[in-house]
């Protein structure tokens, strides 16, 4: 599989693609649920004291997934249905483990402004440990700064769903980054770690990469089976590849990562 030609522009996937979530809010739930189990200002009620004691980190990395299944259902309905009130993505994030809090009987383990600011970690994720170098290669070819700034990913135009007034997979999304760099949708190309965006993105004249991520994949093996024979996804990069530097070496382009690579480790 290979590009029908050189995109001017990449257009990525940011949370599972560029930046490892799922260690990032796992180990950041883990770490403020000991701190406040060891807080000496905390007074907390024996039944949540008891349940958030018991939590292993596996537990806490269940919580984080469902935490991201909900930003996935939420974000799907509201690009299905243009009826429903926005909600940016951060209000979602806080109702959202406001809810979960109560659903695992934790509801109490930290305060109301404690809660908002753990919200906020979607903010701070540490990105894969290719991300950084591959991106500023592919900076040689082609023409959410909380992201950009923390994991030195070296993007040249941050898009939020908030300028588009909806969320993939809603053409809005696609066809709308496309237009504000100036090109056809087939000058540019999607990279993703999810076929279901790049199933969308292709739909509407995009060129697609795929790059597997631990765990990222909703799709089952048999339907990643499927899409990898079909042929519509113009460029694969395997979990045993290094993801943005292989892309950017099998585009013709040099790396120097000035560092070895070693893969990130996932809850």
């Amino acid at each position: 599989m290979a590009l029908s030609k050189p995109p001017r522009a990449l257009l990525f996937d940011v949370f599972g693609t560029c930046v490892d979530w799922r260690t990032t809010v796992t180990q950041a739930l883990y770490a403020k649920a000991h701190a406040a189990l060891n807080s000496a200002e905390a007074s907390l009620a024996t039944s949540v004291r008891l349940r958030a004691t018991d939590m292993s980190i596996i537990q806490w990395g269940t919580l984080a997934q469902q935490w991201r299944d909900s930003y996935k259902h939420f974000t799907k309905a509201i690009a299905g249905d243009s009826s429903l009130p926005w909600k940016s993505v951060d209000e979602h994030h806080h109702d959202a483990l406001q809810q979960l809090l109560v659903e695992w009987k934790l509801k109490g383990l930290w305060t109301d402004e404690e809660v908002r600011d753990i919200s906020l970690i979607w903010h701070q994720l540490d990105p894969w440990s290719d991300s950084s170098a591959g991106i500023k290669a592919l900076n040689k070819l082609c023409l959410l700064n909380d992201l950009k700034t923390h994991g030195s990913l070296g993007f040249t135009h941050i898009f939020s769903a908030e300028q588009f007034g909806t969320y993939k997979p809603s053409p809005k999304v696609y066809l709308g980054a496309a237009e504000r760099l100036g090109l056809q949708p087939s000058e540019c190309a999607m990279v993703a770690a999810h076929l279901n965006d790049l199933q969308a993105a292709k739909s509407h004249g995009l060129q697609t990469i795929y790059v597997e991520r631990s765990m990222e994949e909703d799709w089952s093996s048999q339907e990643v089976e499927k899409a990898r024979s079909e042929g519509w996804v113009d460029l694969w990069i395997s979990i045993n590849e290094q993801g943005f530097v292989t892309v950017a070496e099998k585009l013709g382009i040099e790396v120097d990562t000035g560092v070895q690579l070693q893969r990130s480790l996932s809850t």
